[in-house]
């Protein structure tokens, strides 16, 4: 079988050809058709000390069981998420971590709505929204952040906020339902601002100096929780967005620090989240998460957006999509 394999840290990617895996216990063997490309895989290519395996969302057909598995049978239509080598015409999933795909979704749907989704949908549930709140997605026109702009509004926010890091985003975001789009990336006039483009869009640059910190982003009026993907600089303006009371819940591999004055002296409050401790001790939640996000998917509810869909021989190209920020939605490897 080919899959994507690469030598030093930073690459570059490469098609080799290997024997196909068999399954161990508890395991299934997938025949990938489509694979998510993530922001943390593609930062672990360029700053992991070796190569590691290229893991991640999958969904194809079962082609083998191991040992001990009950819940999946050759020809089962699966998703989920791989932490081996994902990036391969075959793949090995836990069979815990397997869930099936619905009649009518097809594999490309799939990782775009499930894992992504559930992500979103988690950060979201963090954040405990009541009905009538604001909302600030960063990072909205990303995998995650499309589907959380969506979900906080499905939920019952009174005005949703999605931040993103070019003006060229700003219509794909207004098109998920958000009443404002934040510029956060630098540029503009000396103002920071980059124009709204329209009456019903506030599109603003980060101001600030020369070094792109993000100082000066006028997010407008405050919200009520903030869905931050980006973290790094972007935490401390995030934190300033909230009004008194208001909650950040950070799911990045970004990093960043928050100053315990700019929480004390409005009540706020940060809170970490991470998908794998949901699914390792509270699997009825992840459960019922991805059953919510397939009724909202079957529903016509959640439209899970695809940027575009690469060869695995073009797994470099995806790895630019997501480097350069450019993509609007989910990125996928077509096997």
């Amino acid at each position: 079988m080919r899959r994507v394999w690469y030598e030093r840290p930073g690459g570059p990617l490469f098609l080799e050809e290997v024997a196909a895996p068999a399954p161990g216990p508890g395991e299934i063997l997938v025949r990938t058709e489509a694979v998510g490309v993530t922001l943390p895989v593609v930062r672990k290519v360029t700053e992991a000390a070796g190569p590691i395996p290229l893991g991640g969302e999958i969904a194809g057909e079962v082609a083998a069981v191991g040992a001990g598995v009950t819940r999946c049978a050759v020809g089962d239509r699966v998703t989920g998420l791989c932490f081996g080598h994902g990036y391969a015409e075959y793949a090995l999933l836990g069979e815990a971590m397997a869930s099936p795909v619905p009649d009518g979704a097809s594999y490309v749907d799939a990782v775009a709505l499930v894992r992504s989704g559930l992500v979103a949908l988690g950060a979201l549930e963090a954040a405990r929204p009541e009905p009538g709140e604001a909302a600030l997605v960063t990072a909205a026109a990303s995998g995650v952040g499309h589907l959380a702009v969506q979900l906080a509004r499905l939920r019952g926010a009174s005005r949703v906020v999605g931040a993103v890091s070019a003006p060229d985003k700003t219509e794909f975001v207004r098109g998920l339902g958000a009443d404002e789009v934040v510029v956060y990336g630098t540029g503009g006039d000396e103002t920071g601002m980059y124009g709204t483009g329209a009456d019903e869009v506030v599109v603003y640059g980060a101001g600030g100096d020369e070094s792109g910190a993000y100082g000066a982003v006028n997010w407008g009026e405050p919200v009520d929780y903030v869905l931050d993907a980006v973290g790094g600089d972007l935490l401390t303006p995030a934190v300033a967005a909230l009004a008194p009371g208001g909650r950040l819940v950070a799911y990045s591999s970004g990093g960043g620090t928050v100053q315990a004055y700019d929480l004390l002296v409005g009540a706020k409050s940060v809170i970490g989240f991470q998908m794998a401790r949901i699914a390792r001790g509270r699997p009825e939640a992840y459960e019922r998460w991805r059953q919510e996000l397939w009724r909202l998917f079957t529903d016509g509810a959640l439209r899970p957006a695809v940027h575009g869909e690469f060869a695995l021989a073009d797994a470099a190209k995806a790895h630019e999509a997501i480097e350069s920020r450019s993509n609007l939605g989910k990125v996928v490897l077509r096997p």
